[in-house]
């Protein structure tokens, strides 16, 4: 089969208008600049940003979603500016793209494709570069006549004309072909996550979760000195990454980054990165981070909320963490942030202000289900010492007649691995602050 290569980032280093219709009921956050996250996103892709646009309407228009004036007014804003592409912050039908290109004689993007053109970026590791090819492929599907030249070629920019209709049709079973074979490994690729997320299961795991940008990776390195990539810029991480994290009174800990999310996110995107959240899915605590710092910060914790329940992981045990306090002028903006989420956690994962108090937060949460113990066992059974270490917490040893006793801390999943006749277990109880 003739390999599909999608073309490079559309926008990259080309002077860009942006453009955002309001319409009824249009999800902006409070205050909010309509241009100012598209302008983010514009940025991320690349782009300059030579002039903006917004109109408000009851409804789109069905032909250009503009209204005509707009349409006009815009064209003499391309000639003034000698702008090269026209991004929307909507999402436009084919027809829409289509009509606009033909009435403006330049390239014309809708807020999902550049979303996808900024993953596509990102993406390093095999399992996210098949996560953005399967998303911009379903992308690409209705609109192949307007994006597409011949799929095995890889010069010209996306908005180049089509070719004739034979080839469309041989690209379109091209396309659906990939789109099939993409599932088929990314099934595959989730089934080994699924598998690699489980055999951690005697390890307590942790999730970072939250909006683009709102610092979960500096976060992350703050926590456990990982060394992860951080960038002031949009969709800065694309792969989970996992790393140890020592808590007080629990010991070792798994505390795993993820892909930010955004208002608007394209819904095959989130279906697309399922093996990616898989973390998420399986976390024991989830940490959601928000840039306290934001005047959206409200709305930017109800985007996340309704991204999880999508995602089907509304109901784990969440911590909020309010993150760049150390950015926070007016103090009343956190004050109200503190008093709207009262068991919320204030930190600066940049100055290291409250990370402390984070970890002793996530350790009483995490071990609220942990069980202190005795746990008698051979003095010779390295193995099961070891496991004992890693997992929990062990305050004090006595050894007696060949035989250890251990007072510790475990999670309910290191039970198993006492059911030996060579191991007994004494004074159980589900009381995990209890004095040892």
């Amino acid at each position: 089969m003739t390999e599909l290569k999608r073309t490079e980032l559309s926008v990259h280093r080309e002077r860009a208008i942006l453009v955002a219709v309001l319409v009824k009921n249009t999800d902006l956050f409070e205050g909010e600049d309509p241009i100012e996250e598209l302008q983010g996103l514009v940025t991320t892709a690349g782009a300059n940003v030579v002039g903006t646009l917004t109109q408000r309407r009851l409804q789109p228009d069905k032909k250009t979603y503009l209204g005509q004036g707009k349409v006009e007014e815009l064209t003499s804003l391309i000639a003034l500016t000698k702008a090269e592409v026209v991004i929307f912050d909507n999402d436009l039908s084919p027809a829409q793209i289509r009509n606009l290109e033909q009435l403006l004689d330049i390239k014309v993007l809708d807020r999902s494709e550049l979303i996808l053109d900024i993953f596509a970026t990102r993406a390093q590791t095999y399992e996210s570069r098949l996560q953005v090819e399967l998303a911009q492929l379903q992308y690409a599907l209705p609109r192949l006549k307007r994006m597409w030249t011949h799929l095995s070629r890889i010069e010209g920019g996306i908005g180049t004309r089509g070719p004739g209709e034979k080839q469309l049709e041989e690209d379109r079973r091209l396309v659906e072909s990939r789109i099939t074979d993409l599932r088929r490994r990314l099934r595959d690729v989730e089934v080994r996550k699924q598998r690699q997320v489980e055999s951690r299961s005697n390890i307590p795991t942790i999730s970072l979760v939250g909006y683009t940008n709102a610092g979960k990776s500096t976060l992350m390195n703050g926590l456990t000195d990982a060394g992860v990539l951080t960038e002031n810029r949009l969709f800065a991480t694309l792969e989970t990454r996992t790393r140890r994290w020592k808590l007080p009174d629990i010991g070792f800990v798994l505390l795993s980054d993820t892909v930010g999310f955004i208002r608007n996110l394209p819904h095959h995107l989130i279906a697309s990165f399922k093996a990616t959240l898989e973390e998420a899915n399986q976390a024991d605590l989830l940490l959601h981070v928000v840039d306290a710092s934001s005047p959206s910060a409200k709305r930017q914790v109800e985007i996340v909320e309704e991204v999880l329940k999508e995602l089907n992981t509304d109901q784990k045990r969440t911590l909020l963490v309010l993150n760049k306090v150390d950015m926070i002028n007016d103090l009343s903006h956190l004050h109200v942030l503190r008093y709207r989420y009262p068991r919320s956690i204030s930190v600066s994962a940049q100055t290291g202000q409250g990370l402390d108090q984070l970890a002793q937060a996530v350790a009483d949460t995490i071990s609220e289900h942990y069980l202190d113990l005795e746990i008698e066992l051979d003095v010779g059974n390295g193995r099961l010492l070891s496991m004992i270490e890693k997992h929990g917490q062990v305050f004090s040893r006595r050894y007696v007649n060949g035989r250890a006793f251990l007072r510790c801390r475990i999670p309910p999943s290191c039970l198993s691995h006492f059911q030996r006749d060579d191991v007994r277990i004494h004074n159980k109880q589900a009381t995990p602050h209890a004095e040892m």
